[in-house]
């Protein structure tokens, strides 16, 4: 007996048969998966990193439909203060050092996110970041769509829209 293999001939080996692979992520997964990528090329992202004590530092490194990727820099006790990212959601993956996250209302939940730790979210989060530890920081964050706001919020309300947020938002991804 013939198997199809056999029969029909490897359907791998005939390119115009296989679906074209994306050129860019389209799913929260993918988004998830192109931060990895980018993480593990770490002599692609090392020598553009800066570090600036008076401002935290951040390159945007590329852009793709509807999406922008950005490298930052955290000195120790820098922070982003309580904000949000208006329409967009993303993907922000520690790429070195540590780095705290705070959400929930008066001071509410805290992530410690070391290298290699991602957070997921949906648009209306509200969260803190903050590098507590006493080595710098840098972390890859993704944007889709592109970041075109980002409100500050009173540290009382941090973290209001992400207790609302459908279950599985906010997972911390390994």
């Amino acid at each position: 007996m013939n198997s199809d293999v056999q029969i029909a001939g490897d359907p791998l080996a005939i390119p115009h048969l296989l679906p074209p692979a994306p050129a860019h992520p389209t799913t929260v997964s993918g988004f998830a998966g192109l931060a990895r990528d980018i993480a593990a090329d770490r002599d692609g992202w090392a020598p553009l990193v800066r570090y600036d004590a008076t401002t935290r530092w951040y390159h945007r490194l590329r852009t793709g439909p509807g999406y922008e990727v950005w490298l930052l820099s955290w000195v120790p006790g820098q922070g982003s203060g309580a904000h949000d990212h208006g329409r967009s959601s993303g993907v922000l993956t520690v790429l070195q050092g540590e780095l705290t996250e705070r959400v929930g209302t008066n001071g509410g939940a805290r992530h410690t996110l070391r290298a290699g730790a991602q957070r997921v979210f949906a648009p209306g989060y509200v969260h803190d970041v903050v590098n507590d530890a006493l080595e710098p920081a840098v972390s890859l964050h993704i944007y889709f769509p592109g970041l075109t706001e980002m409100p500050l919020h009173s540290t009382q309300t941090a973290g209001t829209a992400a207790e609302t947020a459908a279950p599985g938002a906010l997972d911390v991804l390994r």
